[in-house]
């Protein structure tokens, strides 16, 4: 708007646009967002209506969707917390175990009601249902929302990536906490009453009864064989994990490229214009480039500071369906790259906001930067060169560029003093002098009505076009009328130097800028450290420092160290305050590395590197993988009780089989349930690809391959295993 008003005060033929616009990321990434969220929401309504083949009880859950949002939504605005692509992320991945108490409730409730004798009050029978499951679901909910805290502990680029993110799948589950124990029951009295169907004519209950019974017979069998299996299933998951690559975070796909090509200190103002046109007319040939706007050297601010020899070239793409058929991002940068090969230039391959928050954070604008620290620029400098070179050599390199910090050259002008006071020259007259010839001199001001204009005096380009030009042809005012040159009252002379000076904590430093392809961050730098500890030595008094996105990897990663512990302890203090049981919680506990199963052989399948959008999501299934195991044992420990009511102290063996089929096999149903939910929440993350997909599907893939091999721990592990606990605690007290 602003530019449109501008716009009609211009002369003829002048016209102003914008070249960049970020918003047009931001609304396409949102829009994506929003999309998926309303795909998982009727997914989920879907899912509920199925398996309960009740829509009036399906209603309690689907109602209770859009409570738990908006509250988290109210939570944001009062926070400050914008709508982004992290923060809708976040309620995204959690729409699926957002319902899941509902389900469970509005389940157990069914198998209240198939029971509920002539006479009995409806009421209590639903209240009954409530009670018996609610307080361990409220846990288990409460689980999945304590189980995110500790991404608040992330520092740096991150923590704020990755805090909106948490922030809503916090107040989105801690909502749904509090909704299953307040609003869901309530909506139970409401709505779940009329005809409803029987298990035992569910056809999708048959169905899972029917496949579920023989397997859960064979592992009471076979109870420590089936233990033993699970713990080789578990050991042969670990083979992927070698060819899983590593990064810091996924190539999120902005719409727009930007070219920094990067050429040897000393190059001309007019010759950088040259390049500039020839390298932008290569790039526009290419029929995927909507626009081609490139600059050279720096704004004019203090804080870009960049050499007439960096160049910085945006390049806005087509939309994707509009370009040849088969192209990916990187096969285009590819052949870019390869037809932009010009002597002299090094070329390096980003997007415009990622290098602004990687150029920000550590100085580096590839993917990967070397900084050598030392005492002499000149030695710096030379390590520098030898290991450009040797990182030319290391397989997936692109382009290798060190910094040529003594590559500047400056006129360098010596007072003569003894001379200067034989002609009766001061130094001050000197300096005039030669401010005047090189950089001009304001000498009036010219008004033409209510603007200003200065008028600056400089010598013409012949009197300073070389130091030889200076000596003879700038002249000063000696004694009397004498004009003595310049010459004859300093030494004047071209001397090399640094063009740039870079400091980090006290150290002079240089950066080596690596660009690579077709490997991850973790491999590459792995492979090029052990080339150049063999081909470089390194001087006593120097270092050599990685940076860039490695740098923040790296980082991260030791951040996760103490994250990931202690999101265990907070799980394992959860359920042992619900259960108050230490056996009950170390099952459960048990759930959560054979959870990581699905989520490692998924990600290999599909080609994932490891990265902090992945971490995210394995911590995030730690809450819903943790939450399938209390389901479980919440239907065990209630069909052992009702055995020992019946038995006293007196039970078999067969008893407990009877009791532990009758928790697991027949209330197969609502478990069932919850993990298709969650799954079914998952799956639009997996199967669209707009803006901002690449960073959802990470968090993800972890959670819906995970959720899968904690759904098979939790159907055939811990029934087996809960019934080996129950047989020794027996033996114990006899």
């Amino acid at each position: 708007e602003k530019l449109k008003s501008f716009s009609q005060s211009l002369p003829e033929g002048i016209k102003i646009f914008s070249v960049y616009d970020r918003s047009e990321l931001i609304e396409r990434a949102i829009t994506t967002l929003k999309n998926t969220l309303l795909e998982e929401c009727i997914i989920v309504a879907l899912v509920c209506i199925i398996f309960l083949f009740h829509v009036r009880s399906a209603l309690v859950a689907i109602l209770m969707l859009p409570v738990g949002i908006l509250i988290a939504l109210i939570i944001m605005h009062a926070l400050g917390v914008s709508s982004n692509i992290m923060s809708l992320g976040g309620i995204a991945i959690a729409i699926g175990a957002m319902v899941d108490a509902a389900i469970v409730m509005i389940e157990n409730a069914h198998k209240h009601l198939e029971r509920l004798k002539v006479g009995e009050s409806r009421f209590n029978a639903l209240m009954k249902a409530s009670i018996e499951v609610g307080p361990a679901l409220f846990f288990s909910l409460l689980i999945i929302t304590v189980s995110f805290l500790p991404i608040f502990t992330l520092e740096a680029q991150e923590g704020r990536l990755f805090k909106p993110l948490a922030f809503t799948k916090t107040f989105a589950m801690a909502a749904a906490a509090l909704l299953s124990i307040t609003l869901v029951p309530m909506l139970m009295i409401f709505f779940v009453r009329g005809k409803i169907l029987p298990e035992e004519k569910n056809p999708i209950n048959r169905i899972l009864i029917k496949t579920y019974r023989p397997l859960i017979v064979w592992v009471l069998k076979w109870k420590k064989l089936t233990l033993i299996l699970a713990g080789l299933v578990f050991v042969v998951s670990l083979y992927p994990l070698k060819y899983l690559g590593s990064e810091f975070m996924p190539t999120l796909n902005e719409g727009a490229l930007l070219y920094m090509p990067t050429t040897l200190p000393g190059l001309s103002i007019t010759k950088a214009a040259e390049l500039m046109q020839v390298q932008n007319k290569i790039i526009k040939n290419f029929p995927e480039v909507a626009s081609v706007y490139g600059k050279a050297g720096r704004a004019n601010t203090a804080t870009d500071p960049a050499p007439l020899e960096m160049f910085e070239t945006v390049i806005n793409l087509k939309a994707e369906n509009e370009w040849r058929p088969g192209l990916t991002l990187d096969a285009l940068i590819a052949e870019m790259n390869q037809a932009l090969q010009l002597p002299g230039v090094s070329n390096a391959w980003t997007m415009p906001i990622k290098a602004r928050i990687d150029m920000l954070s550590t100085g580096i604008r590839t993917p990967v930067g070397i900084k050598v620290f030392g005492k002499d620029l000149k030695e710096i400098e030379t390590l520098a060169k030898k290991i450009e070179a040797v990182m030319r050599t290391v397989p997936g390199t692109t382009s290798a560029y060190s910094e040529r910090i003594l590559g500047g050259y400056y006129l360098e002008i010596e007072p003569k003093r003894n001379d200067l006071a034989r002609y009766g020259l001061s130094i001050e007259e000197l300096q005039e002098t030669i401010e005047m010839a090189l950089g001009g001199k304001m000498i009036t001001t010219v008004v033409e009505g209510r603007e200003r204009f200065s008028v600056n005096l400089r010598y013409a380009q012949a009197f300073r076009e070389s130091p030889q030009a200076l000596a003879h042809q700038v002249l000063l005012k000696g004694n009397g009328s004498a004009m003595v040159p310049l010459g004859e009252v300093a030494n004047i002379k071209l001397k090399q130097g640094p063009s740039t000076i870079r400091t980090e904590n006290g150290q002079l430093v240089a950066y080596i800028f690596v660009d690579f392809q077709g490997q991850d961050i973790g491999n590459y730098v792995a492979e090029a450290k052990g080339i150049i500890a063999k081909n470089v030595k390194i001087p006593t008094g120097y270092t050599l420092k990685w940076s860039g996105q490695y740098e923040y990897m790296e980082r991260a990663k030791e951040k996760l160290k103490i994250v990931v512990p202690f999101t265990l302890m907070l799980i394992f203090l959860l359920l042992y305050f619900n259960f108050r049981r230490l056996t009950e919680t170390l099952i459960i506990m048990l759930s959560l590395p054979f959870s990581i199963i699905g989520g490692i052989w998924l990600m290999y399948f599909l080609n994932f590197n490891f990265s902090m959008a992945v971490a995210v999501g394995f911590i995030a299934l730690a809450g819903v993988a943790a939450e399938t195991g209390v389901i479980m044992l919440i239907y065990l420990d209630h069909a052992f009780e009702k055995m020992q009511k019946q038995h006293g102290e007196m039970w078999t063996l067969n008893h407990l089989y009877s009791a532990v089929m009758e928790g697991a096999v027949e209330r197969v149903r609502p478990k069932v349930m919850t993990v298709v939910a969650i799954m079914g929440g998952l799956l639009p993350i997996l199967w669209n690809h707009g803006t901002g997909s690449e960073v959802m599907q990470r968090i993800a893939v972890p959670m819906i391959g995970g959720m899968v091999s904690s759904t098979l721990l939790t159907l055939l592990v811990i029934p087996a295993l809960y019934a080996l606990l129950k047989m020794r605690e027996s033996k114990n007290t006899e």
